[in-house]
């Protein structure tokens, strides 16, 4: 309740990280999203749904109609962790959507090698032979994108991007990806995980204050004072938060 009371009037939604809701009972899980909706929050899923989809595609569509009566809004589907053809992905998205809940595919900018279509098979929706899976992981932007596009056109409502190997540091951030991400997808539809105020700052200062940012509770206040001020004329670090939520 503090928390929320807190935050409330900076942030748009709320994120049960991981499968931290499968850990609660119903009672609570309604009491938070019950409480957050009266904050005009939006309640999303963690990446919880490839646990499920081992049991079968009914047990995926039991869980997403589970979770629209414990009052989410929003179903998160990590396309690398899932494992599955890009069809079958997109399926997930419109059963989502067909729910009348609001689907957020989290994209990271490496694949298994052997996801990635040969040169002559990129234009995706034809038959693609499966191949072994390989334990390297290959940096395809495009093929992130792509992916991402043909999500948005099924239906999600929006694109998270995983901090891995993008914006997981403020020292290594990856502004050429970033750029080329935002540039094809935009910003309205884009969300970005960052990991603290540095990497917050260099969005902000980069992209404006209606980017889209996913942070930890602890960051809402420095965020939205960086949101406040014109951080693109500054070039020094801001002060730190002047209280942090627990």
């Amino acid at each position: 309740q503090e928390i929320l009371d807190n935050i409330g009037p900076f942030v748009d939604g709320l994120k049960f990280s991981g499968g931290s809701h499968s850990l609660m009972g119903k009672e609570l899980i309604r009491e938070i999203t019950n409480l957050a909706h009266k904050h005009d929050m939006y309640v999303s899923t963690g990446d919880w749904a490839e646990h499920l989809l081992r049991q079968g595609p009914s047990s995926f569509k039991q869980y997403v109609e589970e979770c629209k009566e414990l009052g989410f809004d929003t179903i998160e589907l990590n396309a690398g962790s899932l494992k599955l053809p890009e069809e079958a992905i997109l399926r997930l998205v419109r059963l989502i959507k067909n729910t009348g809940l609001r689907a957020k595919p989290l994209f990271s900018v490496k694949f298994d090698s052997s996801d990635i279509p040969a040169a002559g098979d990129r234009a995706f929706g034809a038959y693609i032979a499966p191949v072994k899976q390989s334990s390297e992981r290959v940096e395809d932007i495009d093929l992130l994108i792509r992916r991402a596009e043909r999500c948005l056109e099924a239906g999600a409502d929006m694109i998270m991007i995983d901090a891995d190997d993008v914006c997981q540091r403020a020292d290594s951030l990856r502004a050429d990806i970033i750029a080329k991400i935002v540039g094809r997808l935009g910003l309205e539809r884009t969300m970005f995980e960052t990991s603290g105020a540095n990497t917050s700052e260099w969005f902000v200062k980069r992209y404006g204050p209606r980017v889209n940012l996913f942070v930890d509770h602890s960051e809402v206040m420095n965020l939205e004072r960086l949101r406040g001020l014109d951080v693109r004329r500054s070039v020094r670090p801001l002060l730190p938060s002047p209280f942090f939520l627990m």
